[in-house]
This record gives C-alpha cells, sequence and structure tokens, in this order.
C-alpha cells in the first residue's frame, strides 16, 4: 500500500492539484514536518520536470504544478518560521529577475521557491525586467548572487546586455551571476559572461551555497 509520502509526489506529478492540496495539509495536521512536506514536493516537481524535458507534459502542467508548489509552500512557511529549528540567520541574499524581452516566469518562481526555503533572502523582481531596474534593485539589495531568468532564445542577448551593464556600474566583482531557463548550457554561459548556469531549480540552490561557502 502507497504511503502518504508516496501518494503525495505521485498526485503533484500527476496535476491531481485538489487531492494534493488536500493530503498536504492533512500530513501538516498531523504533525508531519513541513520541510520533509517540502521535500516531497521536491521530488515530485523534479519528476514535473524530466516529463516536460521528454516532451510528455508542456507549458500548462509546468503552470499548474508551479500553483500546487505555490499553494504547498504558503501552507509551509509559517511552520516553518514557527519552528525553534528555523534557521536563525539568512546564508545570503538572492536577487532574481527574468530579463527584457521575456515574459515567463514559471521557473523563476520556482527557483525562488527553492532558494526560500532553503534559507536566501530572495527578492523577485517580475518578468521583462529592463537593465537600469536590475542596476537599481542590485544597488539598493546588495546581493551576494544574481539569477537572471529567461526562457526565449531572445534572452540571451538580453542576459548579457544585462549582465555587460552591471560590470559598467563597477558591481561585477562583488556578486555571482548565475542564468537559468530554457536551452541555457555552457555556449550561453560563456556568451552571456554569466559565472554559472542551472539547468533546475536545484542548480541554482546548489551554486548559491557554494557561493556562500556551504
Amino acid at each position: 500500500m502507497m504511503s502518504d509520502k508516496e501518494k503525495l509526489v505521485e498526485l503533484i506529478a500527476e496535476m491531481e492539484e485538489e487531492d494534493a492540496l488536500v493530503l498536504a495539509q492533512e500530513m501538516l495536521d498531523g504533525g508531519v514536518d513541513p520541510l520533509v512536506v517540502l521535500d516531497l514536493c521536491r521530488e515530485a516537481m523534479d519528476i514535473v520536470g524530466k516529463r516536460f524535458e521528454e516532451g510528455e507534459y508542456f507549458l500548462p502542467e509546468l503552470i499548474l504544478a508551479g500553483e500546487v508548489l505555490d499553494q504547498i509552500g504558503a501552507m509551509t512557511k509559517p511552520l516553518i518560521q514557527q519552528s525553534p529549528d528555523s534557521p536563525s540567520r539568512k546564508l545570503g541574499r538572492v536577487l532574481i529577475g527574468t530579463v527584457h524581452g521575456d515574459l515567463h516566469d514559471i521557473g523563476k518562481n520556482i527557483v525562488t521557491f527553492m532558494l526560500d526555503i532553503n534559507g536566501f533572502e530572495v527578492k523577485d523582481i517580475g518578468i521583462d525586467v529592463p537593465v537600469a531596474r536590475f542596476i537599481e534593485e542590485i544597488k539598493a539589495f546588495q546581493p551576494n548572487v544574481v539569477c537572471l531568468s529567461g526562457f526565449l532564445t531572445l534572452a540571451f542577448d538580453s542576459m548579457k546586455e544585462t549582465i555587460e551593464a552591471i560590470e559598467a556600474a563597477g558591481m561585477r566583482d562583488k556578486l555571482k551571476i548565475q542564468i537559468g531557463g530554457g536551452q541555457i548550457d555552457e555556449t550561453i554561459r560563456a556568451y552571456t559572461g554569466a559565472d554559472a548556469f542551472g539547468l533546475n531549480a536545484v542548480d541554482a540552490v546548489t551554486y548559491s551555497r557554494k557561493c556562500m561557502g556551504e
């Protein structure tokens, strides 16, 4: 018989939104550690991401999975913040946004959520973000890591333009920059001048932790 943990992963991966939310709430009400519930969400999102890469799922499934993730995240956050085991300090600051000319935010939202629950102070400045806005936000927020997101190929030029502007503003040596989104690889990283690229939210968290010496 399938355990509740296995069932929650399956429900999210199979897009059974309502049943997944009910089960997640029941598990939390029953005393299951909210971090365990989030780990199950991450496991489910890995499955969703793999199915997307293999052409089994498309953008609507990614959107729905992201919505489920957001709702379960909203359930767990208050519990995590109330926990005596909650980290007393943030690992570091991460500024994230989708570069100008690109309106996609699903992947960015998932990365934002994953960074948040992994102990980072994250500021999400949205989609279609002009270069000047990135510069302003970096000056104000003083992030350790900047994440540039973009799904469209035209985003590559926007990423390159943004990174060049950060360098021109004299801030390039004070932070690390990673890019992520569709069709990103080492060639694109080198073209844009980023420090790293990520294929998924786990990569983004792993690199950000590395930047903070974790």
